[in-house]
């Protein structure tokens, strides 16, 4: 193993499998605003994340390379817990030049405390039904072969 690879040593939880997508609305850097109810139909994989988590931006650059892979299968939702700090999010992501992320943000840190796992980042697999699959808390390896495998019963990859 890598030491790159032992940043991302994130915990996988079903505990919660089957539990029904919070109702929440987000705005992203724009002042666009994207409801929960919106991401139903298709498999989305909501992740929290913040600019001061370091872990959180060395993951990003993968979220976006599988954003990407999975375009049309999965949407990938990075939602910001930086309380209002929207230009920081926005400078970041100019900096990373991210090509499928978009910068939404969650300013009084909503789903932080609807998730409460205490961790960041977090992320969360829904089905395009709008149920949990599984979340992944702390940082994990996007791009690894377990990701694929994590992935494949609700992509029917």
């Amino acid at each position: 193993k890598s030491e790159a690879n032992s940043e991302f040593n994130g915990t996988l939880d079903i505990a919660s499998r089957g539990a029904a997508m919070p109702d929440f609305a987000f705005q992203d850097t724009a002042g666009r605003t994207l409801r929960s109810a919106e991401l139903k139909g298709r498999p989305v994989l909501i992740n929290l994340w913040a600019t001061w988590c370091g872990p959180c931006v060395l993951e990003m650059p993968m979220l976006d390379a599988m954003a990407g892979k999975y375009a049309g299968k999965l949407r990938v939702v990075t939602i910001s817990q930086d309380m209002g700090q929207a230009d920081k999010v926005k400078a970041l992501f100019a900096q990373k030049k991210f090509a499928h992320l978009e910068t939404w943000l969650d300013p009084e840190n909503q789903l932080g405390f609807h998730y409460n796992t205490g961790m960041l980042p977090t992320s969360v697999l829904y089905d395009a039904q709008g149920r949990e699959v599984w979340r992944m808390i702390g940082a994990h390896d996007w791009a690894g072969a377990r990701t694929t495998t994590l992935l494949a019963d609700t992509l029917g990859a």
